[in-house]
């Protein structure tokens, strides 16, 4: 069968049941996530403050399946601000309970509640004084049963059609994980710089770490007029320091701004270039002061369809300047 015939054979496949059935998947674990909202009860709390008590690590253990998701909100839990890692359940009754300690809590995942390599550690775990916070389908399972905590991520019924592989199921517990991660990461009081420090090789962490201060253009690098200047001396200024704008300062204080927007509008109305530039420039314009995030100058920039940006500091003052080409030398975006 020639290549391109089979191409067309899937398309036409896809085009009827199986498109509709991966709609369905999306669906049915929609539906997963929704029915966890209302289990964000006084069990889930319970978990937040016995984490939040902790004096060691978190330990998350999960077999197969739920082991690729334990060892993804462990990843989560290290990066914004809780001490943990994964532990292999089979590999943990080979040796590697020796990484356990009294002081850790230990956080299983486990939908059936009736995995046999977790419970065949969890009464060692339980022996040397470690908490176990469960997370299962099941309330009733031994698993749940022998938790200190246990937080039910039971799903109605799985995506895969045949109600055999998880899908679903694993969805709830990576989505109840996050809660639980960004329910402490809030209770921690973890803020950007703490997150900077967990991600300094990553564009997260610069995104995270970097100040308007540090990108933004000062002293002589900004352009300035005064008030008086005008629409001639606000064009000189605006070519010279090529931010295609100038700041426009009443004793120092901003009065507002010309920009290449204002001149093209300008242009339409006068032609006399010893008109004042304060008939003509924008008052009250746009500005961030100079220790927001560089990320907070992007999202107003975004927001506002504008390229550059005055930087005011608490007193009024201008400080800086920076426009999207700053941003962007700065990886920012």
């Amino acid at each position: 069968m020639r290549r391109d015939t089979s191409i067309a054979m899937i398309s036409v496949m896809l085009s009827g049941s199986s498109l509709e059935l991966a709609r369905e998947v999306l669906r049915t674990e929609a539906a997963a996530i929704t029915g966890l909202i209302e289990r964000i009860d006084g069990s889930f709390g319970q978990a937040v403050q016995m984490l939040l008590a902790s004096h060691g690590r978190v330990v998350v253990s999960g077999m197969g399946k739920s082991g690729h998701i334990a060892r993804k909100v462990a990843a989560t839990f290290a990066s914004t601000g809780t001490a943990a890692f994964f532990v292999h359940p089979a590999e943990a009754s080979h040796g590697d309970l020796g990484m356990i300690t009294a002081q850790d809590v230990m956080v299983a995942f486990s939908n059936s509640g009736e995995t046999g390599e977790l419970l065949a550690i969890v009464p060692a775990v339980k022996r040397m004084g470690a908490k176990l916070l469960a997370l299962t389908g099941n309330p009733n399972s031994t698993l749940a049963r022998l938790a200190d905590v246990h937080i039910d991520t039971h799903v109605e019924r799985e995506a895969c059609p045949m109600g055999l592989a998880p899908t679903a199921s694993t969805t709830a517990q990576l989505a109840m994980g996050d809660a639980l991660a960004v329910a402490l990461l809030d209770a921690r009081g973890f803020g950007p710089e703490d997150f900077a420090r967990s991600h300094p090789g990553g564009n997260l962490g610069r995104q995270s770490l970097i100040r308007v201060r540090d990108v933004m253009r000062s002293g002589l690098e900004v352009p300035t007029v005064p008030l008086n200047a005008t629409l001639a001396q606000a064009l000189q200024e605006v070519t010279a320091k090529r931010l295609g704008m100038t700041a426009v300062l009443d004793g120092g204080r901003l009065a507002g701004v010309f920009t290449d927007g204002d001149l093209r509008r300008a242009l339409q109305k006068v032609t006399d270039l010893s008109t004042p530039v304060a008939e003509v420039m924008t008052h009250n314009p746009r500005h961030i002061g100079p220790d927001a995030l560089a990320i907070e100058a992007v999202h107003l920039l975004d927001e506002h369809n504008i390229n550059q940006l005055l930087v005011v500091d608490a007193g009024g003052a201008l400080v800086g300047a920076l426009n999207t080409l700053d941003l962007l030398h700065a990886k920012v975006v």
